[in-house]
Parts: structure tokens; sequence; C-alpha cells
């Protein structure tokens, strides 16, 4: 007798509110000019559905005057990184915040703001690392920029993480070759490379980065959120609109990425195995 073992397990992804408005045009607005969140759309003419995205964090809007009124005073809670922040962008945009920024009872910092709708939005950090990573500050003698690697260079900070590898020179060298841009952090005291980032693609439509590595001896100093800033520049300079940018990642590295503006995706992969073709 075969046991079922193997039927699919569901698997809930995200969730999205969808709070009821009177105007979604002037909804989604407020959202992307005031509040700050960069992807935003609407549908329908004129506009009787909407939403707004920022990282991991989406909101839907629905347009219902009745029930915008008899629900006024609906709630958000968003977990966010770089509280401090995002609070002083708030005040500085003019948000109507009723709750100030404060650490509450129950371990979060929070503050809370209201929105045209009379919607409560709050946005919360652990208050245990002060919602700010626990990464000393970038060191004044680490500066980032665009350059090419050399062979040496790039082996010692593979390395210097633990990767190993069997490449040769000639065919690391083509690697490096292939690349549209490496961001590069140096010590500018020795030269030394202390980080790094490869940016692969067709340079119109699809952009992939790849071994982003910062020496072991200079982790948690911001050098890697410094490398991937640089790769951020590059892109937004020369990345054509609509191109996709990619990069692998295990989940515990995710909110760091994220910081960058990437968000999660399904994807599937496949490894060469020349031993496996007939």
């Amino acid at each position: 007798m075969q046991v079922e073992n193997d039927k699919p397990e569901p698997f809930i992804s995200h969730a999205e509110p969808v709070l009821s408005v009177k105007d979604v045009a002037e909804t989604v607005k407020y959202w992307h000019e005031v509040l700050g969140f960069p992807g935003h759309w609407t549908w329908g003419t004129p506009p009787n559905h909407g939403g707004v995205s920022w990282h991991g964090a989406f909101v839907q809007f629905s347009r219902d005057v009745e029930a915008a009124d008899r629900m006024r005073g609906q709630c958000v809670w968003i977990r966010v990184k770089n509280i401090r922040e995002l609070y002083q962008s708030h005040l500085d945009r003019k948000a109507d915040i009723i709750m100030h920024l404060e650490k509450q009872p129950w371990g979060f910092d929070e503050y809370v703001v209201k929105d045209l709708n009379g919607s409560y939005i709050t946005f919360a950090a652990p208050a245990t690392s002060g919602g700010e990573s626990k990464s000393q500050a970038l060191p004044a003698q680490v500066r980032t920029l665009g350059r090419a690697l050399t062979t040496d260079e790039y082996r010692k900070l593979a390395e210097s993480v633990g990767w190993s590898g069997t490449q040769s020179d000639d065919v690391l060298q083509q690697k490096l070759d292939a690349t549209l841009f490496i961001a590069v952090a140096e010590n500018t005291e020795t030269g030394e490379v202390v980080g790094c980032a490869l940016v692969l693609g067709d340079g119109l439509s699809f952009f992939y980065i790849k071994d982003v590595m910062v020496h072991r001896d200079w982790q948690r100093k911001q050098v890697g959120s410094a490398v991937m800033r640089e790769v951020k520049r590059w892109l937004d300079a020369n990345a054509p609109q609509g191109a996709l940018v990619g990069l692998f990642t295990g989940q515990g590295l995710a909110p760091f990425y994220q910081q960058t503006g990437f968000g999660e995706a399904f994807g599937m992969i496949r490894i060469i195995d020349r031993s496996q073709l007939g």
C-alpha cells in the first residue's frame, strides 16, 4: 500500500491588508509622497482600487465611501529597520504623527501616523537593538568605488570568508572580465580590498549580483552595506527602465538586501553537473 506522504503543504507567502477609502488616487498619492512607499499602482478610471509597496510591506486600497466612514480608524502595523531614519523622514514630510517615537512596554520602538482617511499606521522596530544594526559605523578609512579586481584580490577575499575554489587564474580572470561592474571597498591606508560585489548580465534587461564578500576582519562594520549602496548607485544610473535585477541569498540575509530595494520572489535554479550528462 502506498502511503501518501508527499502531498504539498499549504504555504502562506504574505498577507496584504485592504483598507476602505474614499479616494483611491489621493490615498495612493499620500502613501507614496508622504509616507515614502516607492511602489504604487491603481486600477480603473477613475481608480477604484490600488496599492503601495515597500520591500516586504504591501497595502491595498478599495474605494468604498460608506465603509470608509463606518470603518474610520483602521489600523496597520508595519515592522521596519532603521526606524529613526524613517521617523525623521516622516517628520520632514509633515506626516500627521499622532504618537511620537518611543519605547513600548512590549519591547518595540513605535510611532503612529494618521493618514488622510483616518487610518492609523504604526511603524515599529525591536527596542532591544533600537531598530538599528548592531554593526559598528563604517570606518573612516574605507571608501567604495567601481573598479576592476585582480585575481589575487578576489582570491584573498574569497579565502577570508571560507570560499574555496579550484578555478585557474585564467578561468577566474575570464569570470572577472565578464562583469559589467564591480563594487569594491578599499582600506585607503593600505590599498587592501576589504569587500566587493560583482554585477553581471546582458546590460539591457537583466542584471545579476553575485559574490558579495566582506573580509572577515572587516565584517560587522557596515562595509557590506556600503558595497551594496555602490552597486545600487551604479544600477540606478545605468540599468534601463524596467530592467530586472536578481540575486540569490539565504533567508537570514534577506533583510540586508532589502535595505537596497530587493524583495523576495520565487525562483528556480539548475546546476550543470557534466558527470550526469549522458
